[in-house]
């Protein structure tokens, strides 16, 4: 999910406030190779008519999970039918240490890279990390 130049080993592939652009966006459907191959973030089967979600990417955003607030950032968004007809607009996320999760896009606030609770956040997790080391 991060640019050529940059090497994962090095730099865990997470991000900070200054460096998250740098991550790869992923603007194709995506299958399971990409997925296996670090590509995209996820690849979902049994929908109908998935297809890109038209937004820029990356996008920093604040994700609303079970555990509260958390900074991410957006590589990958698709949009999805399943059978019953519900449609869902799903986003591929890398944190800030480097991980990834999937979040639907009625569960963020996408925000800009000045949003003063955004950059709190990813200071946070990267705190955070360097007190886990």
């Amino acid at each position: 999910m991060i640019d050529d130049d940059a090497d994962p080993q090095v730099d865990g592939g997470g991000f900070d406030v200054d460096d998250w652009s740098r991550l790869k966006p992923f603007t194709v459907l995506a299958t399971l190779d990409d997925v296996q191959a670090g590509l995209a973030v996820f690849s979902l089967a049994d929908t109908l008519d998935g297809r890109p979600l038209d937004m820029e990417l990356p996008q920093p955003l604040i994700w609303w999970e079970d555990d509260g607030e958390q900074a991410a950032v957006a590589v990958q968004a698709e949009i999805h039918r399943l059978a019953d007809g519900e449609v869902m607009e799903v986003l591929g996320l890398i944190l800030p240490d480097g991980s990834s999760a999937v979040a639907l896009l009625d569960d963020v606030d996408l925000v800009d890279d000045t949003d003063p609770k955004w950059r709190e956040l990813v200071e946070g997790a990267i705190e955070a990390g360097i007190d886990d080391d």
